[in-house]
């Protein structure tokens, strides 16, 4: 099931021609991306491959893998980035972004203290000259699918 407004919808309905940052991993169930606007190497989001609102919707076989997603993908983040934890994070509230979705969010060592805890966000929706490169996300996608020992074809 899929949503006309819905951007994560609408991306999976390319998913056979999503460049590697929007295709770091997935199965049937969820969809790993890297952010779009962030100025973070390294920030995922985490998607239901269907039209999901609410946490309370998701299937049961959708809430089992999320844990062990949130897991692996924090591992495999810690080891490509080096960061000293992750941030795990959802709300789907902006317009057009209603579907579920969860932000793993590397924090790193140096980030000042203003941007810890909620104040990651500040990173997010940034000028396109402050943000990751799409070259660089895809960098970051190939060696995060390494990590994970996931293939493009999985």
């Amino acid at each position: 099931m899929t949503a006309p407004d819905c951007y994560a919808c609408g991306r999976e309905a390319e998913f056979g021609t999503l460049p590697p940052r929007e295709r770091v991993a997935f199965d049937a169930h969820w969809r790993v991306a890297h952010a779009f606007d962030t100025a973070l190497p390294g920030w995922l989001v985490l998607l239901p491959r269907r039209h999901v609102t609410a946490v309370h919707d998701l299937t049961d076989a959708e809430a089992a893998a999320l844990g062990s997603w949130q897991v692996r993908l924090s591992r495999a983040l810690r080891s490509v980035t080096g960061c000293v934890k992750t941030y795990v994070v959802q709300f789907a509230e902006a317009e057009g972004f209603a579907h579920a979705h969860f932000h793993i969010v590397p924090r790193m060592a140096d980030l000042p203290p203003g941007r810890r805890g909620a104040g990651i966000f500040g990173l997010l929706g940034r000028p396109e000259s402050e943000r990751v490169t799409a070259d660089r996300a895809d960098q970051l996608a190939r060696s995060l699918r390494d990590r994970l020992g996931e293939s493009p074809l999985h």
